[in-house]
C-alpha cells in the first residue's frame, strides 16, 4: 500500500468514527412511523447496470417520510445535539456552507418570513443528515428505496405511464431552484401519501456515492467507462427518464461533507417483518 492510499484509509476511519462517537453520544429515543408511509415491497431498476448485473432489485418494505425534515425540525436537532450546531460542526463533517442560510446558531430565520420553521432543511451535509436520522431513531434512505418511491406516479405505481405525472416531472426538473424554497408538502402527494419527492428540493440517500463512479478519479482503472458521456445512456433502463440521469448525475458529483442551497434529506425506517 502506498504512503497516500494509507493516508486516506486513515483519514476514512478517523470520519467513521468521529461520527458513531457524536451519534452514539446524542441519540435521542425514536424510531416512531409518526409523518411516514408505508411503502409495500417492491422491485427497483437501477437507472445503470454491468452486463451481469439483474435488471431487477428487490425492495422490502420500508417506511418513508411523507415531506422532507424542515428547518423547525433541524433546530430541534442542533438544540439537543450541540456539536451540529453552525458555530460548532468540525470541519470534517460540513464544509463552510452548513446551515449558512440561518441567522445564527439556533436562528433559522429568513427575513420577515413567519413559515420559516415549514421550510425544508438544506445547507446540511449527508454526515449532518445522517446523525439527524440516528438521533430521530431512523436513517437515510437507500438510493433504491428512495428511487422505488419516487417513480409512483399520483395515482399509478408506475409513473413514468402517468401524462400528469410525467409533466410534472419535467417542469421541475427544466426549472431552476427559486431564491425562497416553497413549504414542505406543498407538492401533491403520491399513491403512497409521499410529498416532494419531486418539485422541491434534491435529497440525500444512505448510499449517494454508489452512483456511477467507481473510483477516485476517471484516470482510475477501476471505473466503468460506458457509464460515462456519450456511452451514458448504453444500457439504461428508460432512455428518456432524463430526471433520473440529473438524479444519477448530481448524486455522483457530491462528497459527504457538501452543503448545497437546494439539497435536504428525508428519513426512513425499515418495515418488521
Amino acid at each position: 500500500m502506498t504512503v497516500f492510499a494509507h493516508a486516506r484509509s486513515v483519514r476514512l476511519v478517523l470520519h467513521a468514527c468521529l461520527l458513531m462517537a457524536v451519534v452514539l453520544s446524542e441519540r435521542a429515543c425514536g424510531g416512531s412511523t409518526a409523518g411516514m408511509s408505508l411503502l409495500p415491497a417492491g422491485n427497483y431498476r437501477p437507472l445503470f447496470r454491468a452486463t451481469n448485473d439483474p435488471e431487477t432489485q428487490t425492495v422490502a418494505s420500508f417506511w418513508l417520510d411523507r415531506t422532507p425534515v424542515t428547518r423547525g425540525q433541524f433546530l430541534d436537532f442542533v438544540k439537543a445535539c450541540p456539536k451540529w450546531r453552525r458555530s460548532r460542526v468540525i470541519r470534517l463533517f460540513a464544509d463552510t456552507s452548513y446551515l449558512s442560510d440561518w441567522k445564527a446558531d439556533l436562528d433559522p430565520g429568513i427575513d420577515k418570513d413567519p413559515q420559516v420553521l415549514s421550510r425544508p432543511a438544506v445547507q446540511v451535509s449527508w454526515f449532518a443528515a445522517r446523525a439527524y436520522a440516528e438521533w430521530r431513531g431512523c436513517r437515510l434512505p437507500t438510493t433504491p428505496e428512495w428511487e422505488r418511491a419516487a417513480a409512483e406516479g399520483f395515482l399509478l405505481a408506475e409513473g413514468l405511464k402517468e401524462p400528469e405525472f410525467r409533466t410534472a416531472l419535467a417542469r421541475w426538473y427544466g426549472s431552476a431552484a427559486p431564491e425562497v424554497l416553497p413549504l414542505v408538502g406543498s407538492g401533491r402527494a403520491t399513491l403512497h401519501g409521499i410529498h416532494d419527492l419531486h418539485g422541491l428540493i434534491w435529497e440525500w440517500t444512505e448510499d449517494f456515492n454508489s452512483s456511477l463512479v467507481t473510483g477516485d478519479s476517471r484516470e482510475d482503472t477501476g471505473l466503468e467507462r460506458q457509464l460515462f458521456c456519450g456511452a451514458g445512456s448504453v444500457g439504461a433502463r428508460e432512455r428518456s427518464d432524463f430526471p433520473a440521469f440529473m438524479r444519477a448525475g448530481f448524486r455522483s458529483s457530491l462528497r459527504s461533507p457538501y452543503t448545497l442551497s437546494n439539497l435536504g434529506f428525508r428519513c426512513a425506517l425499515s418495515a418488521k417483518p
